[in-house]
């Protein structure tokens, strides 16, 4: 049976894998930092020689949310640029037969015409508010294109929209959008307090459930025999508002009408809609997990296992 690493298992997207991985003919090893420090070479390097994997899904990142990512950039953009430099060769030098490594959205163009798609990447400079991870993520695409190159190795990326659901880092204020969200609604309802959205809740987001995410990265896998980037994103009709996000949220605790936007925070960037044409072309069809039922999802999750998730 055919070995398959996945580095970040224990992540949002990691574990998605990880729930669905009984549906697939693989030996799986789901890595996470207590595993392997993957910002240690000789580490690293004692990991793949201890599984010698056929495939690799490289997840891993040192990740945030906006203001994470506008207050420390030096370490977004030095901790995953020797992540990504440090897996890619070990992947290389174990002969690994694919390797897919996720990218974001955020790497893309802020000044830029919509719907974005993969041929526009490296097209102008990312927005000002998360520049330093985004410019490490581009940096792990063209290694993985230099590696096409050199040595005509599989080394392919993945960009996801915004990703959520079960197994997320709900941290109040290094979290992304909706597991930050979730939090601070469960806090503010506990306490009896207004639920305070930072913003003006305007910015759209294409939303990807986690499993559905999970399933696509599979089927690159499996299925997808392209060199080129891949958009695993929803339609763009399904791109939705940070307000409607909050109101689903706060829908989901019953706590509708206590909802207040602090318009003194930035919005960040006001929409990033990727066009998802590419994939839908070659998969034809794929029924994803509508927002709002994929917010009740989170928010029972969550709820459940409040004690011991990650906050």
């Amino acid at each position: 049976m055919k070995k398959l690493l996945v580095t970040g298992g224990s992540g949002l997207v990691g574990k998605a894998i990880e729930n669905i991985s009984s549906e697939y003919n693989y030996d799986f090893f789901l890595i996470s930092s207590k595993d392997c420090n993957l910002l240690d070479y000789k580490e690293t390097e004692d990991l793949f020689e201890k599984y010698k994997p056929n495939y690799v899904i490289h997840l891993a990142a040192y990740v945030g949310g906006l203001y994470k990512n506008m207050n420390y950039k030096v370490d977004m953009y030095e901790k995953n640029i020797t992540i990504n430099n440090i897996v890619l060769k070990c992947c290389h030098k174990y002969n690994v037969e694919k390797v897919i490594s996720c990218l974001s959205t955020c790497i893309f163009p802020d000044k830029t015409e919509y719907p974005i798609n993969e041929n526009i990447l490296h097209n102008g400079p990312p927005h000002n508010s998360n520049d330093a991870y985004a410019y490490s993520k581009r940096m792990l695409e063209v290694l993985s294109k230099a590696y096409q190159e050199q040595y005509n190795s599989n080394f392919i990326c993945v960009i996801p929209t915004n990703i959520y659901g079960p197994n997320d880092n709900y941290s109040l204020e290094d979290g992304h959008v909706i597991p930050s969200l979730i939090h601070r609604c469960y806090n503010n309802k506990k306490n009896n307090e207004k639920f305070i959205v930072r913003g003006s809740g305007k910015p759209l987001r294409q939303f990807i459930y986690s499993e559905d995410l999970a399933k696509l990265i599979m089927w690159t896998l499996e299925k997808y025999n392209e060199k080129d980037n891949l958009i695993l994103s929803v339609n763009e009709c399904e791109e939705v508002s940070i307000e409607h996000i909050a109101r689903c949220i706060a829908k989901s605790f019953n706590y509708e009408n206590n909802i207040v936007f602090d318009t003194s925070y930035s919005d960040g960037q006001y929409k990033k809609t990727a066009d998802n044409g590419k994939l839908m072309n070659l998969i034809k069809k794929y029924n994803f997990i509508n927002i709002d039922n994929g917010i009740n999802k989170t928010v029972d999750w969550f709820i459940k296992n409040y004690d011991n998730c990650r906050k």
